[in-house]
């Protein structure tokens, strides 16, 4: 069993998405060092900035279509993905080395069905998706709006800044409490 594999398996996640995380977090700990993909050097560390921060939002994503803006890592898309593979996810990643490394994940962790796009979220055609994901940049939800489709879900990770255009904050302390916004789009 490796290191990843007993990290995860101290999440309480289906069995069935164990091995498919474990694949995707060996590759990022053999491509962090010559791409800059995550501060997290031990597979504890993986699951616990990568992983687990994500289970939050869980149930709160809407299908069956997901995009997931500045994907880099793959945390949060990719992970959700591996998570619940009834899910059609599109990762967008600008950076060449990123967008590189999220194209043999998705391969190595065995959902080569997941949309990998170089491109920045204002150059993304669509279709608008039911759940946008962001994690980690600072873009107000307003110039998300084309990417959620009307009464869609835009999950941010972290702190939420600027004009919030059409979307009205669905406020939950827990989720708050995780550094989780939930927006609904009007």
């Amino acid at each position: 069993m490796s290191g990843h594999q007993a990290a995860l398996g101290a999440l309480a996640l289906e069995p069935a998405a164990i091995p498919a995380l474990d694949a995707y977090l060996q590759l990022l700990a053999r491509w962090a060092d010559r791409t800059s993909l995550t501060g997290a050097r031990s597979a504890q560390e993986r699951v616990d900035l990568l992983v687990a921060p994500v289970l939050p939002a869980l149930p709160h994503v809407e299908g069956p279509d997901l995009v997931d803006v500045g994907s880099g890592n793959g945390s949060p898309g990719l992970v959700l993905a591996l998570l619940r593979p009834d899910l059609r996810v599109t990762l967008l990643e600008p950076r060449q080395r990123r967008w590189a490394f999220l194209r043999e994940a998705v391969r190595a962790a065995g959902r080569p069905d997941v949309v990998v796009v170089r491109g920045r979220h204002d150059e993304y055609p669509g279709p608008p998706a039911a759940t946008v994901t962001l994690r980690a940049l600072r873009l107000p939800p307003a110039e998300l709006a084309p990417l959620v489709r009307a009464g869609g879900r835009l999950l941010v990770f972290g702190r939420l800044e600027g004009e919030r255009g059409p979307f009205r904050e669905e406020h939950d302390p827990r989720l708050a409490a995780a550094g989780l916004h939930r927006l609904r789009r009007g």
